[in-house]
């Protein structure tokens, strides 16, 4: 929020207060400071001067001679402006004089002439030109009226000023104004704040004769509908004044009467808009949704497409406004516009929030509404309007309005307790100071027995509970009076949980075999289920709904970490990443069969991700490893052929002692295409509340093999179906006590292979704990091993 100081001063008196003591002590009361900017560039020796003659230059065409009255001489100076004419009142650079940019003016001579000193552009005082008229950009800096000659230029264009850049909280609204600011201002210093004074000196006729009808069809989003009608509306320019405030706080000039409701939206924090009233059909508004799929042109020139959800305001034809966010370009006032409507309302911010957030359509109204603003503002905002208007004489006010307001909001009372204020606060303030305070924070209050009284305004929505008002009274009597003093009690040995210290256990050795981990919201679209290939009745299609959500895309809560992973890894797919290995540790929602308010059950669940240079014994691999590092061992790999994420042939449960600890597999290809990955993807979802019940760090250790080992390969030629742990079931079974190691180092097929078989390759370990095996012994049993595979699997060995 942009104040300017000196228009902060119209409200609360700080002319001995220095811009840094009211920046510090500001920020020291809860209104933090971003920036001070000062727009007293360094200008110096800068004048107001009147041109009283334009001549030709003898030598030059694109030169003039002008004299110019700067009050206390006539002085000759040179120029070729070319938008200057006698009798305007210009910015007057004389000599010895500074400009922005630290130019000095010395007399000169342009072709033989004498020029004693320079007309100035905006751009050479200073001025940001984004917020100048058109008509004042290209050339000299025409003031807008008679000032006096001589004047320094930094008075009449208020450039003795500083703008202070204040971050307003989202819960304080009312601070988005320079009246909000001047009253934290005034009872941060002590002093009185002055809120203006809203009177209009003359009204005609009755609003009736202009306005036929306003109706509002949703009063819970439109809680209050207040307008104003002003006639004989002359649209102009704005007085000088004006514009400066606006552009100070960030706003473009535009016309007197859009800058009049930009300037009341600064002041009081009120956004309004006026409507050209020639421009509504019937003279008629309606305050409605708008139709699905219905449009509008808005004021930036844009055609919108409006859905259901979206307040509109109306006339019987069409929309002319979108609530809250912007007007429609049909109806602006402009040059031509003669009568007009003034809406001052006030709209549900979480419906003004998903219109902009919608629209893509972000404007200094839409920002203030979404924070939910006080609809007792709008009459005093609108008043506001028409009496600038009729100061400036931009028009005549139309006696009466129009308020629709069914749902008046009230002030509320709240009980603070001194003595519970102090013990918090560990200091000793009065009650009498306590209610000081609240009152200049206009919090109305009085000492009543023991306790006080607070009337809260309904523009302190922030104010709730009785802990508010101390935090407001801690606030204003100045956190640096507060006494920082150490904690009191017994601190107990802090430690990690069993299950945090597994999960950390888990996330270091996925780290340490080269996965890499991510974070992904809790919250998802319906619509991932339909892309992960789920069947309409399957269990994880029981999601919680948000009754509040972000939007379509985050309106459920997750019972699978599977479309969280594809996403990751689609996203690195796209951006041309050639390999990917990834893993979260996250919980699932699950809802329970309690009452509906009930909380859902959250499940702890790894998630494992890879596409690339890899394939399924690469992330068996990985879950081996760290089934082992767990001390979890004989777990099963059963093929599932059920689960339509995965791929039928290459996806298993992984069993410990008949409890699923998970899935693991390769993404079916249809999954695949809906992601738009080529490559085969690879994950694996774990149940870690079981991984965690299974979880034994407890080592035994065995001496050092005293006898040495014995190996052999073998290969064989199984049937394509044949299931590895079928295989080395066999040769732990047959191999009793000397089979010491298992490593599966080759599985084949194609060439030389039989249609149907493959061929798998292992190598055996043998060693005995009480001698030297000799060659006959390792044959005997390596010899069994391999008849009961011919036997038992229809294996063959391979040639």
């Amino acid at each position: 929020m942009l104040v300017s100081v000196k228009w902060l001063k119209e409200y609360v008196d700080i002319e001995r207060i220095s811009n840094k003591e009211l920046a510090d002590r500001v920020t020291m009361s809860g209104s933090h400071v971003d920036s001070i900017d000062e727009l007293d560039k360094g200008v110096q020796k800068v004048v107001v001067g009147k041109i009283k003659e334009i001549n030709p230059h003898p030598d030059a065409d694109k030169l003039v001679v002008t004299k110019v009255d700067v009050g206390t001489d006539m002085i000759q100076i040179v120029t070729g402006a070319n938008n200057i004419k006698v009798g305007d009142y210009v910015p007057i650079a004389l000599v010895g004089a500074r400009l922005t940019d630290g130019m000095k003016i010395s007399k000169s001579k342009l072709r033989g002439v004498e020029s004693y000193g320079m007309m100035c552009s905006a751009k050479e005082l200073g001025i940001n030109e984004d917020f100048i008229l058109k008509d004042l950009k290209n050339g000299i800096f025409i003031l807008d009226r008679e000032y006096p000659l001589g004047c320094d230029i930094k008075e009449v264009m208020g450039l003795k000023d500083v703008v202070i850049d204040f971050e307003i909280t989202p819960n304080r609204p009312d601070c988005l104004s320079i009246v909000g600011m001047a009253r934290e201002t005034a009872a941060t210093f002590g002093k009185e704040f002055k809120f203006p004074i809203v009177e209009i000196k003359n009204e005609v006729e009755d609003i009736s004769n202009y306005v036929n009808n306003i109706t509002v069809e949703d009063n819970e989003l439109c809680r209050r509908y207040y307008a104003r009608v002003v006639k004989d509306v002359d649209v102009k320019p704005s007085p000088l004044w004006l514009r400066r405030k606006l552009s100070e706080c960030g706003l473009r000039p535009i016309n007197n009467i859009v800058d009049i409701t930009n300037y009341v939206m600064l002041e009081l924090g009120q956004p309004l808009h006026a409507f050209d009233l020639d421009h509504i059909t019937d003279k008629t508004v309606i305050i409605r949704k708008a139709v699905e799929g219905e449009k509008i042109k808005t004021l930036d020139d844009v055609n919108r497409n409006l859905d259901n959800s979206m307040l509109t305001i109306a006339d019987t034809k069409k929309p002319i406004a979108i609530a809250g966010v912007m007007g429609g370009l049909d109806s602006e006032v402009n040059n031509n516009s003669k009568t007009i409507l003034i809406e001052s309302a006030n709209f549900k911010g979480r419906s003004v929030r998903l219109t902009s957030r919608t629209l893509g359509l972000r404007t200094d109204a839409s920002s203030r509404f979404e924070k939910d603003l006080d609809p007792n503002l709008s009459e005093i905002a609108c008043n506001r309007v028409c009496q600038l208007i009729e100061q400036i004489g931009a028009g005549t006010i139309i006696k009466g309005s129009i308020d629709i307001y069914d749902n008046v909001k009230k002030e509320k009372i709240i009980y603070l307790r001194p003595e519970r204020a102090n013990m918090m606060l560990d200091v000793e303030i009065s009650p009498e100071k306590m209610v000081k305070i609240l009152n200049t924070l206009e919090l109305h209050s009085k000492f009543i027995k023991d306790k006080i009284e607070v009337t809260v305004p309904t523009f302190r929505n922030d104010i709730e509970l009785e802990a508010d008002l101390i935090e407001e009274i801690a606030r204003i009597y100045g956190f640096d009076k507060i006494k920082s003093v150490p904690l009191v009690g017994t601190l107990t040995k802090g430690e990690k949980s069993t299950q945090r210290t597994i999960e950390d256990k888990i996330k270091n050795i996925l780290v340490g075999v080269g996965l890499n981990e991510i974070t992904t919201y809790s919250f998802v679209s319906p619509k991932v289920y339909n892309k992960i290939n789920l069947p309409e009745d399957s269990i994880q299609r029981k999601y919680v709904e948000l009754i509040n959500p972000l939007g379509e895309d985050y309106s459920v809560m997750r019972t699978t970490l599977i479309p969280n992973m594809m996403d990751v890894l689609t996203r690195n797919y796209n951006y041309g990443v050639e390999e990917c290995f990834a893993f979260e540790i996250g919980n699932l929602f699950k809802p329970t069969s309690l009452p509906v308010k009930s909380l859902p059950k959250e499940c702890k669940t790894l998630c494992i991700g890879m596409y690339g240079n890899t394939d399924y014994f690469d992330i068996k691999g990985i879950m081996d490893t760290l089934l082992s590092r767990l001390g979890i061992h004989d777990c099963e790999y059963i093929r599932e052929e059920r689960h339509n994420t995965f791929h039928s042939g290459r996806t298993a449960n992984i069993i410990k002692n008949n409890h699923l600890l998970g899935i693991i597999g390769e993404i079916h290809p249809d999954v695949r295409e809906n992601y738009g990955i080529k490559e085969r993807v690879y994950t694996a979802e774990i149940d870690l509340e079981t991984i965690i019940i299974f979880t034994n760090f407890n080592k035994k250790y065995k001496e050092l093999p005293k006898y040495p080992a014995t190996t052999r390969d073998i290969a064989l030629v199984v049937d394509e179906n044949s299931l590895v742990k079928d295989i080395e079931k066999i040769i732990w079974t047959q191999g009793k006590d000397l089979v010491e190691e298992i490593k599966l180092f080759d599985v084949y097929t194609g060439d030389q292979i039989p249609q149907g078989k493959k061929s798998i390759a292992y190598s055996i370990v043998y060693r005995s704990r009480e001698k030297t095996l000799t060659d006959e012994e390792v044959t005997k049993v390596h010899d069994k091993i391999v008849n009961d595979l011919i036997k038992d699997l229809n294996a063959s060995l391979r040639q």
